[in-house]
Formats: C-alpha cells, sequence, structure tokens
C-alpha cells in the first residue's frame, strides 16, 4: 500500500512536558519504531506537526533583544521541518537501514483571502492557565483560546489550496524512498500579482495539508496519528467510548472543537470522500494495528 502517515506535534512533545531537545528525540526515536513495520512492507509518505515546536520558537524570537522584529511565522514552520525533518530522517534510517528516506522543506500555496486569517484557529507553542494566558496576550498581541484544561495561543491557519514540492515528491516515491514532507503543513505562502511567492504569517492545518497530499499522491490510507487512541463518543466525561468504525458522514455529524479532535476528523472524511478509500485516526504507538483495523478509528466511505 501506499500510506500517508500525519504524526500530530503532540505525539512527539507531550502535553505539559519541557520542550527539551534530548525529549523531543526521544520520542521521534518513538515515532520512528512504531512506523519502521509500515515503511518496511509499504511506500510511505511522513507527515508532522508543529504546533508545540513552533510556539516554542516564537517565544525564544519575542524574547530576543538583538532582534528589531520576531521571526515571522513561516519562517519557524521552515525551522521547525528542519528539525523535525532531521530527527525523524536519522531515526528511521537506523530502523529501516535498506530504505533511502528523503527529507524535503516543502511550501504550501494558501488564499489571501481566506477568512481563516480573521478567525485564528490553530493552537501554537505551551499550555498556560487563563490569567497569565489573557495577560501574554494582552502584553504580546495574542489571540488565545481554551484547549482542554489549559488556554495556549491561536494563530490563523488557512486552508492548503497547493503543494509547490508535489513533483519532487513523486519522483522520490517512484525511486522507492520513504519521504518526509510537508511538515507543519507545509510553510504557508501566497503568489503576489506578478506571480512570485511570499510568506504569510500562519500556520496551517498539517491533517488537512496530509489529506491533500494523500489525495495526489494516489496514497490507498490517511493514517492521522496523534496522542489519544482514537475519535470517542463523549470524549473527557465518564463512560465514553471509542468511535471503532464509522462513515465519514456519521463523524461530520458529530460537533467536534476546532484545533483539536475536530480538524483530524474533517482530513480523513476529505480524504474518504473525494477517493472512496480509507482513513484511520489513533495513537501513534498503535500505528501498525490501526493499519489492520485492530485500534483507532477508521473512517470509511459510503
Amino acid at each position: 500500500m501506499r500510506i500517508v502517515a500525519a504524526l500530530g506535534g503532540n505525539a512527539l512533545l507531550e502535553r505539559a512536558e519541557k520542550p527539551d531537545a534530548d525529549l523531543q528525540e526521544r520520542h521521534v526515536t518513538e515515532a520512528a519504531a512504531a512506523l519502521a513495520p509500515l515503511a518496511r512492507d509499504h511506500s510511505v509518505i511522513i507527515t508532522h506537526g508543529n504546533g508545540p515546536q513552533v510556539g516554542m520558537l516564537a517565544l525564544e524570537r519575542d524574547a530576543d533583544p538583538a532582534l528589531t522584529r520576531p521571526y515571522p511565522f513561516d519562517a519557524l514552520v521552515a525551522e521547525t521541518q528542519g528539525m523535525i525533518g532531521y530527527w525523524l530522517a536519522r531515526a528511521l534510517r537506523d530502523q529501516v537501514p535498506d530504505r533511502d528516506v528523503g527529507c524535503l522543506i516543502c511550501m504550501t500555496r494558501v488564499d489571501p483571502a481566506d477568512p481563516a486569517f480573521a478567525n485564528p484557529t490553530k493552537f501554537v507553542g505551551p499550555g498556560y492557565d487563563e490569567y497569565t494566558a489573557r495577560a501574554l496576550a494582552a502584553g504580546r498581541g495574542w489571540t488565545v483560546r481554551q484547549d482542554g484544561s489549559r488556554w495556549r495561543r491561536v494563530v490563523a491557519s488557512p486552508e492548503p489550496a497547493e503543494l509547490l514540492e508535489l513533483p519532487l515528491i513523486l519522483a522520490l516515491l517512484a525511486a522507492g524512498s520513504l519521504v518526509i514532507c510537508a511538515g507543519g503543513g507545509g510553510i504557508p505562502v501566497v503568489r503576489d500579482a506578478g506571480g512570485g511567492l511570499r510568506g504569510v504569517s500562519a500556520v496551517v492545518d498539517k491533517d488537512l495539508t496530509s489529506a491533500l497530499l494523500a489525495q495526489a499522491t494516489s496514497a490507498d490510507l490517511l493514517l492521522i496519528l496523534t496522542d489519544v487512541p482514537g475519535v470517542f463518543n463523549g470524549f473527557g466525561a465518564p463512560g465514553a467510548q471509542r468511535i471503532e468504525r464509522a462513515t465519514a458522514s456519521q463523524l461530520l455529524g458529530d460537533r467536534l472543537p476546532a484545533g483539536s479532535m475536530g480538524p483530524k476528523v474533517d482530513a480523513a472524511c476529505r480524504f474518504v470522500a473525494a477517493t472512496g478509500k480509507t482513513a484511520a485516526i489513533g495513537r501513534l504507538t498503535d500505528a501498525e494495528a490501526i493499519c489492520r483495523g485492530e485500534a483507532g478509528t477508521t473512517v470509511l466511505p459510503g
């Protein structure tokens, strides 16, 4: 099979953990071990989130007295693509030494008129209590929203329209390589009136980009891997039950929050509706079992 495996940023840095490099590298090594059985037997394209990491870099740049102004988010997305992509490529080479691993820094074209620029929903950076979050928002011009029991910064998350490195991705796949690409949803860029590219301050949702990538590469399965076992009815409440299998229309009928499970379900359902193929959502460590339909939530057509 050809599988697009989308790794959540929180699967690489667990909630409330300090963003130390050695801790993240350990999680990346664990992620590579979970993906290795799939990588040995299938054509695998790996994407990854970067919400915790890009938020960490944004905090560092905001506090750097040597800078006239903080780095824009498109540059921070590029930095996290390089960092996480390097860790993943190195770990996968150790796990699957007989396969070439290609890692691409990728741009994703977005629409400058996308209404998402006026309604930030993408969580980045660490969580705070409400008082601290609101104080930071007032002092730094942030927008903050509640994410579970914590409050976090949110930034614009426009729809992915085009994967600019798609020909290179297809060439690597044709050569039999494992491909790491479109990290953090891709570096957000727009075309100006003359056809040139410029970066914009946003973070594209990794799962929506992964769905677009899976469709463009004729993938057989979109695998969205995170830090929870699947999609739940009544998540967080007593008696919550994992949804083992559902059609896209059934899942879309559930009201799920933006910035959390909502985009994952949306991405899975978009891929299934567009292709008639299968998507699945679940815990990174269960990747192989999810592919067999023994774990996670499988999203079916029809």
